[in-house]
């Protein structure tokens, strides 16, 4: 069976591989190469926590134990680490937070409570801020290195025998004698099936082909899908697990460098201007240097774009299921992409439907009429 599958990022190369592993003849295709778009600006925190629907976060747990299972596979230099989630809550956030854990504890996620002794030592080199008045922990949850794992399966992808391609897709399309794409400069490429992997891209390229996945697509100052990430080189600190506070999120990144982000100044950044405003780079910089004591860090700012489906949820399937097209788009693309890839090369290769993506399906949205999306801006302590 040949398979294009179009789209680079994480999702789309965790795909080919899996498609790959499974004896698929597989290319890969992308406009500008692996890992560009929103791959390159996540942060890539691991976890099934802030899930209502209980069915979404199922597939996160999921996702989270399938991480396992793909290191093993992978070896080489570690890009997963279950290092556990730290969340320190103020007054303000105390409550969300006792619910929040209530009802994981409900459905048997590992959440416990934590003092400040116990939390310095999971979280490693940096302070519990002094208006902390409660502190969950979430030891299942972990991080990866984006660059690092996208790397692994690419390579792993192609020793099973994928190949990636640049080419800017700009239609997919059925036919009597198959699926196809066709790119930018005319060229039309054949194939079994085709599996749309294009992240935030997805709504207008499915669109143009004659097909409805509904996005959030507005990328202006204030959406919710804008988001701010901060990638501090120096000073590097000993941080052990992702951190959770009212002010600003910590995750460990390679070398000792930290990711850094802080939710409430997302709504400031405006993703037309190639600048990040000089208040919000001071304050990221005065809230850094307040949880770790480290004076004037560098730090890089990155404008992140989300994948945002319509209801927030994951696209996985065909539409209709007669089509040889086959979607999948998610927001929580670090954490979901393996077991996504693995179910999703499941139904394509072996034409089975795969119980854990039935919730999942493109035919939810038919004839429901285009509204506001149902996604708000993340603000509260543990969103994204």
């Amino acid at each position: 069976m040949k398979i294009i599958v179009v789209g680079a990022g994480i999702v789309g190369v965790s795909m080919a591989r899996a498609l790959a592993v499974a004896g698929a003849d597989v290319v890969l295709l992308d406009r500008w190469g692996p890992g560009r778009g929103t791959t390159a600006t996540t942060f890539a925190w691991t976890n099934a926590n802030r899930k209502p629907d209980p069915a979404y976060q199922r597939l996160n747990v999921a996702g989270m134990e399938e991480h396992e299972k793909l290191a093993k596979e992978l070896g080489g230099t570690p890009a997963y680490f279950r290092g556990g989630g730290l969340h320190c809550a103020d007054a303000r956030g105390e409550s969300w937070l006792t619910e929040n854990v209530e009802r994981l504890r409900s459905r048997d996620y590992p959440a416990q409570w934590v003092d400040r002794d116990e939390a310095r030592r999971i979280a490693g080199d940096v302070r519990i801020p002094e208006t902390t008045t409660a502190i969950a922990h979430f030891p299942s949850e972990g991080y990866v290195l984006p660059e690092h794992l996208l790397a692994a399966i690419l390579d792993d992808a192609r020793r099973h025998g994928a190949t990636l391609t640049i080419g800017e897709v700009v239609a997919v399309g059925d036919g009597p004698e198959g699926a196809s794409v066709t790119l930018a400069d005319g060229t039309v490429l054949g194939a079994d099936r085709v599996v749309v992997a294009t992240g935030r891209w997805t709504d207008g390229l499915a669109a143009r082909s004659g097909f409805d996945i509904p996005m959030v697509t507005d990328a202006r100052r204030g959406s919710p899908i804008v988001g701010l990430l901060g990638y501090v080189r120096s000073p590097a600190i000993d941080l052990r697990c992702v951190l959770h506070t009212p002010d600003l999120n910590l995750r460990p990144d390679a070398d000792g460098a930290t990711v850094v982000q802080a939710l409430d100044l997302s709504s400031s950044v405006d993703p037309a201007d190639g600048e990040v405003d000089g208040d919000i780079s001071a304050a990221v910089a005065a809230r850094f240097t307040a949880l770790t004591g480290r004076p004037s860090p560098e730090i890089d700012f990155r404008v992140a774009i989300r994948s945002m489906p319509a209801d927030g949820h994951t696209i996985a399937g065909y539409p209709p299921e007669t089509s040889r097209i086959y979607f999948l788009v998610t927001h929580s693309g670090i954490t979901l992409a393996p077991i996504l890839a693995r179910l999703a090369a499941a139904e394509i290769v072996t034409d089975t439907a795969q119980d854990a993506l039935a919730a999942f399906r493109p035919a939810r949205f038919a004839g429901v009429p285009r509204s506001e999306p149902a996604v708000k801006r993340p603000t509260r302590l543990g969103e994204q």
